[in-house]
């Protein structure tokens, strides 16, 4: 994979001393390319919402991800929240702790199981998510403007192959 450094070089830079580097391997180069593109967009992507919608809202990337998995799924127990946005149990336990004091959302701690905690988006985080997710989808506008409607959704359907690559051996049986 060519690591994405966006602010120390451009894409075209990259690529040029990674092929200087790598000419020597035997490597599947175009698999390469497109995987870094992958990064390097979801990054741009990542840190101009970050720092645009988010950041004013005082919000992480990974309180924003938990805020949008209840906020689309509804009350959710911790561990499918935490593998959903892809953290550990531990480190959602901070988040969900901020999110909590900031009153977006709410804990209920079953008496039966107290690892069972199940969360939910209190009706402040509600109102939250209806105001921040268009400011979010207009950045995610923005992201593709630059494509025709025809590449958007060109676009779509090749990152879902891609994406289902993976899902499918999520899926299959250990070995």
């Amino acid at each position: 994979m060519v690591a994405p450094v966006p602010d120390l070089h451009t894409l075209e830079e990259t690529e040029r001393a990674v092929a200087r580097h790598t000419s020597h391997l035997s490597l599947d180069v175009a698999s390469m390319y497109a995987v870094s593109s992958i990064f390097r967009a979801g990054n741009a992507v990542r840190d101009t919402m970050t720092r645009d919608v988010l950041r004013p809202h005082d919000l992480t990337w990974t309180g924003f991800l938990v805020l949008w998995i209840l906020w689309i799924w509804e009350s959710r127990e911790s561990h499918e929240v935490a593998s959903a946005v892809g953290i550990t149990k531990a480190t959602l336990t901070g988040v969900v702790h901020t999110l909590t004091t900031r009153g977006w959302v709410d804990r209920e701690v079953p008496a039966m199981d107290r690892r069972r905690v199940r969360l939910t988006l209190t009706s402040s985080g509600l109102a939250l998510m209806d105001e921040l997710f268009p400011q979010f989808n207009a950045e995610e506008s923005r992201a593709v403007s630059a494509l025709t409607p025809a590449e958007i959704a060109t676009l779509t359907n090749l990152l879902r192959k891609v994406v289902r690559t993976y899902e499918v051996e999520d899926e299959s049986p250990s070995a």
